[in-house]
């Protein structure tokens, strides 16, 4: 076995030879069909300025190569870069998919046909098929994608023969409709057919290499394969009941909105009860009231008043009423700490359950409306919890103006499930009426901001690629582990944030700038808002935490209809200046203090709407 060679295409393959190269996802059981092939004759080597290694062997007259397994043909990483490569240089391909995940893997089959490579597609564990009452015409799929398909189960060694008996019928395949004219463009300006491709999609690597600026079709081309991949999935797998197991068939429930969405209505009740009643409640009323509160805060403010007066500048910023010793500890610990364990528990189970992306799946048509595709139900679910969470979470939303309209929507719309808590108390004895016209009116918000965002802002929001996995009980271990990685990843990134957020507040408090501010907003509160002159100290201390300002509304002498208004305009209002922070951090100062500014102007001119006509 020969390892580490300056050149593994030069020196361990034959170049006189053809090259059969095995190329698919991971985890789809190329491994199996490369042994079959090459026996016990294999070299494993280190790729050429990699770690990578690949494994080459010999099968008749061919050398087969078997690569890193990929999603897509592409350079973002040392693995990607040297399937790319071997790929290119390829004769032939066998592409060995995952049955099961055919909308996953069809898109890297239908990038290797586009890339004028003739391959034969074999179709492993189809044993599992069935048991996900699933049918795959295979004639169907042959025929639309122009290439041989073979139905294989490679651990137990069916197909195998099939598919070397098929390798003299390799052959191109059917390219995706609209590309070949885009192809014919650059195919004169690379060295190999295959790179054209590569240079639509903008690979950086392909592009320098072959002297080529950007195109600018990357998007359009993506797009264009993956309605393909979904015509053919369509057309050629159906569904059976018969035979499907009881997860199978919840799975598909879960994705109909006639049973799905009560599912979902059921699955928020349950994060709401955990995360709303027993987290929000339960335990931060012991972590934040009997521990930090109670026991914590009056032990550091009585070491601190040894050497220094509660009263002066630096007492103030210490151990004042939002010290760095005192609030920020006892928000980050107290509050902060167990919502945040909470949600990430419970995301971490909707994950390897194999719910969160079909949650995702649902509500992507929905989604689309205000210019987001349905995984941003993840940062939405996660805002219930802390706004501050949930807006570092949009980076894994795929496009600028995706992150920029989940994070209005986030600071607008959403309340936190510590402030949500102090809602809810009260509404509810309002009766259902007000709790109903209070829901109305947020989510009108919510729409209405959403749809106006995604015709301001340029660009296009990309589509939902995502993969549903079979529904299963989680692993305990997995779920603690991420959410013990989340959670403490989180809270270094956070708890700076929140320490600088009590400075400024401190400051402000001690310079009498906060007073300045509540006068200046006065005018506003009374005169517009009909809200009680008292309301302005709630609004001002909703910028610190919003769960303050509502419960500042609680202890207030107002009619049904002033609390329905207050409450409103506190959801609409800013968010805390933790999460103001975050949004300064994660966009840029110019979007952030649009972001904040405009969630003023909407909370004072939604909610004095509101108080004329209720009022």
């Amino acid at each position: 076995m020969s390892t580490c060679h300056s050149n593994v295409i030069a020196k361990d393959v034959d170049m006189n030879s053809k090259k059969l190269v095995l190329v698919g996802n991971p985890n789809v059981g190329k491994s199996v069909f490369f042994n079959s092939l090459t026996g016990l004759y294999v070299d494993v080597s280190n790729y050429p300025g990699t770690t990578v290694d690949i494994s080459t062997g010999k099968y008749n007259d061919y050398t087969v190569i078997d690569t890193p397994g990929v999603y897509g043909v592409s350079s973002f990483n040392d693995e990607e870069r040297v399937a790319r490569d071997v790929i290119i240089s390829a004769d032939m391909i066998i592409n060995v998919v995952d049955a099961v995940h055919l909308q996953r893997d069809l898109f890297l089959t239908q990038q290797l046909i586009d890339m004028g490579k003739k391959i034969i597609v074999a179709f492993n564990m189809m044993d599992e098929v069935k048991a996900m009452g699933m049918n795959i015409d295979i004639d169907k799929l042959s025929s639309l994608l122009g290439v041989p398909v073979i139905p294989t189960i490679a651990l137990k060694g069916q197909g195998l023969d099939e598919v070397k008996r098929k390798i003299p019928s390799a052959s191109l395949g059917n390219k995706t409709e609209g590309i070949e004219d885009l192809l014919t463009q650059y195919k004169n300006k690379v060295q190999q057919e295959a790179e054209a491709l590569l240079v639509l999609e903008d690979d950086p690597n392909i592009l320098s290499r072959n002297g080529v600026g950007e195109t600018g079709f990357r998007e359009s081309v993506y797009k264009k394969r993956r309605e393909r991949v979904d015509d053919i999935v369509s057309q050629a797998v159906s569904e059976l009941n018969k035979g499907a197991s009881f997860r199978t068939k919840l799975g598909r429930y879960m994705l109909r909105p006639l049973t799905g969405i009560p599912i979902l209505l059921i699955a928020m009740g349950v994060m709401y009860e955990f995360i709303g009643v027993f987290v929000a409640q339960t335990v931060v009323g012991i972590t934040e009231e009997t521990i930090m509160i109670g026991i914590y805060q009056p032990f550091i403010t009585s070491i601190i008043e040894n050497f220094i007066q509660k009263q002066s500048f630096l007492g103030q910023v210490l151990i004042g009423e939002f010290g760095l010793l005192t609030m920020t500890p006892v928000y980050v610990l107290g509050l902060l700490l167990p919502l945040v364990a909470g949600f990430y528990l419970l995301l971490s189970i909707m994950e390897d359950s194999g719910y969160l992306p079909r949650v995702a799946a649902l509500v992507d048509r929905v989604l689309t409306g205000v210019g987001l595709n349905g995984r941003a139900i993840i940062p939405i679910i996660l805002g219930f919890g802390c706004i501050t969470m949930a807006t570092i979470t949009t980076r894994l939303l795929g496009t600028k103006r995706e992150r920029v309209i989940a994070t209005v929507l986030l600071g607008l719309t959403i309340p936190c499930s510590a402030q949500l808590g102090v809602i809810i108390g009260l509404i509810a004895p309002l009766g259902v009426e007000y709790l109903l016209i209070y829901t109305v009116v947020i989510l009108t918000v919510f729409a209405l901001s959403g749809a106006v965002l995604n015709k301001v802002l340029p660009g296009e929001s990309s589509d939902l690629l995502i993969d549903l996995p079979p529904l299963r009980i989680p692993r305990l271990t997995n779920v603690l582990k991420k959410t013990y990685t989340k959670s403490k990843g989180f809270m270094f990134e956070a708890t700076p944030l929140f320490a600088l957020g009590a400075l400024l507040i401190s400051i402000m408090q001690y310079t009498g700038a906060l007073v300045w501010l509540q006068d200046a907003i006065y005018p506003i509160t009374v005169g517009w808002l009909k809200l009680p002159k008292e309301a302005t100290t709630a609004l001002v201390m909703g910028i610190v935490r919003r769960d303050f300002g509502a419960a500042g509304l609680s202890d207030l002498a107002m009619s049904p209809a002033q609390i329905l208004v207050s409450l409103v305009v506190i959801t609409l209002f800013v968010p805390c200046i933790a999460s103001i922070i975050v949004i300064f951090k994660e966009r840029t100062k110019t979007e952030a203090a649009l972001i904040w500014f405009g969630s003023f102007i909407v909370a004072f001119v939604v909610g004095g709407i509101l108080g004329q006509i209720m009022i």
